[in-house]
C-alpha cells in the first residue's frame, strides 16, 4: 500500500506540491558516479536509498524487537526516507543450537510488513556488536562462541576496544574456519531468506555487521583487516552468498569490510561470486567517535571516498553505506559535516542508512516529538528513490531547496519523495507527465526534466 499523498500536493500541468526539511549538500552528477555502478530494482530502475537504521537491542527473548514499531516506518515516510536497515540477531533467531525461534521470525514479518504499508525498502542486516552476548552484547549466540580460554576484559567507556580483547579475537576465528560453525551460520541464513524471500518490503541481505578478526603478534591494524578481509571474510560471504542462494535467487547481498575502512584503509576483500553484490562500508570517524568535532581541515571524508571506492570500481558493484553519523549533531561544525558528507555520498553511493532511528539524545535521528534534531535534518530533501532510465544529472541546492533531475527516459515510472511534514513544494516536469502522486512518466530515449522547489 503506498502513502496517502498530502492534500497540498496537487499537480498543475505538468507541476505538483512537495516539502523539504533543510539544507544538504549538492547531489551528485551522473558523470562523477559512472566508475561506480547505480544498484537497480527488477524493472532495471536506478535506485537511491536514504533512510536510517532501525533496531532493538535492548530486548530479548518474547521482548525482542519490541522497541520497533508501527510509528518508527510512518515517521520515516514523513520525513522522505524510503529505506531502512533493519537489525536482526543470530542469538535471538537460534538460542538454542537447531532450535529457531518462530516467534522472532513473526516478529520481523510484523517489522516489515509496516515497513510495506509505507512503501519502504528493508535490508535484513544479521548484526553483531562485539561478536555477541558472550561478551555482554548482541550478534553471534554463546553456543557457537569459542575462545580457547583466552582473557577478555570488558571496555564500557569504549566498547569497541573490545574487538581487540583475544577471545573476542579468537571467537572470529572459529567463526570463520569451524567446519559445524560454518555450516550453523549457513544454514541460519537459509533460515532467514527461505522465510523473507518474497516478502515484497525486502530489498537484500547484509550478511554480517561489521565483521573482525584475529591479529597476528606484530601485526598493524591496517594489515590485519586486509588479510582476515582477504583470507577469512571473502570466502565466509562466498559461502552465506551459496547458502541465501538455495534459497532466494532475486534480493542483492551486501557485504561490509571490517571498520578499519573508516581510517582510510582500502578493503581487502577478494571477488563476491554472486551476480547481485552490493559493497556496503561504514562511514564513521574516530575522532568525532569519541566526541570530537569535525574537522575540515583533517581531509577524512576525501581520504575515506578515495579508500572505499577502491573495491567497487574493481568490482563494478554498486555502494550503499550502511551505518554513518556521529553521536553528537550538535557541534559547532557538524552541519558542515553534514553538507561534506552528503555531498561525498553523493558521488558515488547509491544510498545510505543512517545510524540510527530512535527517540531520544546521542545517536537518535528524532526527538520525541519524532522531528530531526539539529543537523540530522539537513538528511531530509527530495530526491528520487528510482529513475526510469539513464540519470544525467541530480542536484539539490541548499539555498534555494530546490531538487533538479534531468534523465533520459526508459520505461517505466520514476519516483519522488519528499519529506512531507516540511511545508509544501511544487514539481515541475518537461519531457514526461505525472502520472500519479509523485510519479513521472517519460517517452522511452525522451529527456525529462524534474524540478522541486518550495511552493511560494
Amino acid at each position: 500500500m503506498r502513502i496517502p499523498l498530502p492534500k497540498c500536493l496537487v499537480a498543475v500541468g505538468c507541476c505538483v506540491l512537495l516539502a523539504a526539511g533543510g539544507a544538504v549538500s549538492p547531489v551528485a552528477r551522473a558523470a562523477d558516479r559512472d566508475a561506480v555502478p547505480r544498484l537497480t530494482d527488477e524493472q532495471g530502475r536506478a535506485l537511491t536509498l536514504r533512510g536510517w537504521n532501525v533496531e532493538d537491542k535492548a530486548h530479548r527473548g518474547d521482548r525482542a524487537l519490541s522497541a520497533i514499531t508501527e510509528r518508527t516506518f510512518r515517521d520515516l515516510r514523513a520525513h522522505g526516507f524510503s529505506f531502512a536497515r533493519l537489525l536482526v540477531f543470530w542469538d535471538d533467531l537460534e538460542p538454542v543450537r537447531g532450535r529457531y525461534s518462530q516467534a522472532y521470525l513473526r516478529r520481523i514479518e510484523r517489522i516489515l510488513d509496516w515497513a510495506h504499508r509505507y512503501d519502504i525498502r528493508v535490508l535484513i542486516d544479521a548484526h553483531q556488536d562485539v561478536f555477541g552476548p558472550a561478551f555482554g552484547h548482541r550478534g553471534i549466540p554463546e553456543w557457537a562462541t569459542r575462545t580457547d580460554g583466552l582473557p577478555f576484559t570488558p571496555h564500557p567507556g569504549d566498547w569497541f576496544s573490545e574487538y581487540y580483547e583475544p577471545a573476542v579475537q579468537r571467537a572470529f576465528t572459529h567463526l570463520y574456519g569451524d567446519a559445524d560453525l560454518r555450516r550453523a551460520q549457513e544454514a541460519m541464513w537459509r533460515t532467514l531468506a527461505a522465510r523473507f524471500a518474497h516478502h515484497p518490503a525486502v530489498l537484500g541481505y547484509d550478511l554480517i555487521n561489521e565483521p573482525m578478526g584475529e591479529f597476528r603478534p606484530g601485526e598493524d591494524p591496517a594489515t590485519a583487516a586486509r588479510r582476515v578481509e582477504a583470507e577469512q571474510v571473502t570466502p565466509m560471504y562466498n559461502r552465506l552468498a551459496r547458502a541465501v542462494r538455495s534459497v532466494d535467487r532475486r534480493h542483492w547481498l551486501f557485504v561490509e569490510p571490517t571498520p578499519a575502512v573508516g581510517e582510510g584503509v582500502p578493503t581487502g576483500l577478494g571477488r563476491i561470486k554472486d551476480p547481485k553484490v552490493v559493497y556496503a562500508p561504514h562511514f564513521y570517524n574516530t575522532a568525532m567517535e569519541s566526541g570530537a568535532d569535525y574537522d575540515p581541515s583533517a581531509h577524512w571524508i576525501e581520504s575515506y571516498e578515495a579508500a572505499v571506492t577502491a573495491y567497487p570500481k574493481e568490482r563494478r558493484i554498486p555502494v550503499v553505506v550502511g551505518e554513518w553519523g556521529p553521536p553528537d549533531s550538535g557541534l559547532p561544525h557538524m552541519g558542515r559535516f553534514y553538507a561534506d558528507a552528503m555531498a561525498s555520498l553523493s558521488r558515488y553511493t547509491s544510498g545510505w542508512a543512517g545510524y540510527v532511528w530512535c527517540y531520544g539524545g546521542g545517536y537518535c535521528a528524532a526527538d520525541a516529538t519524532g522531528a530531526l534534531r539539529r543537523n540530522k535534518d539537513l538528511t531530509a530533501t527530495p530526491y528520487a528513490p528510482a529513475v526510469a532510465g539513464r540519470v544525467r544529472s541530480q542536484t539539490y541546492d541548499p539555498g534555494t531547496r530546490t531538487y533538479r533531475l534531468v534523465y533520459v527516459a526508459g520505461r517505466g515510472d520514476t519516483e519522488l519523495s519528499v519529506p512531507t511534514d516540511a511545508g509544501e513544494w511544487r514539481v515541475g516536469v518537461s519531457g514526461g507527465v505525472l502520472v500519479r502522486g509523485l510519479r513521472v512518466r517519460g517517452v522511452p530515449g525522451a529527456v525529462v526534466t524534474v524540478v522541486v522547489r518550495p511552493r511560494g
